[in-house]
């Protein structure tokens, strides 16, 4: 994506979550499945549409992070979409290694039976 269609996109998005931000939900492309939810700012969403791999914003160091650049478990992205309302993402992308920091295919690996059976 070239530069230009990115602002253009990010200048359209409705940045109304907490600090500012676009619930991003990310989903493999192959398989379909959720593999984790995150936070994207201006500067995160711009970065994912121009580099090809997903970029967020830490709610909590209040910095942007790019999945994978500590494990090496890039998010690849293939497809984005737009909510009716901008102000929510799908980043359909192409995992290279687990999503999860526990080492986990996806960050949704409970179900909430074996989540409360285990408390």
């Amino acid at each position: 994506m070239t530069e230009e269609e990115a602002k253009k996109i990010v200048n359209s998005m409705n940045f109304r979550h907490e600090m500012n931000t676009v619930i991003s939900v990310l989903q493999d492309v192959e398989t379909k499945e959720i593999l984790m939810v995150g936070n994207m700012n201006r500067e995160a969403l711009y970065l994912t549409l121009t580099t090809g791999k997903t970029h967020f914003w830490s709610l909590t160091r209040k910095t942007i992070w790019m999945k994978g650049e500590t494990s090496g478990h890039y998010q690849i992205v293939e497809d984005v979409l737009i909510d009716c309302d901008e102000d929510a993402v799908v980043v359909k992308v192409r995992p290279e290694g687990p999503t999860c920091h526990t080492g986990n295919k996806s960050c949704f690996y409970r179900s909430f039976k074996v989540f409360l059976a285990n408390q």
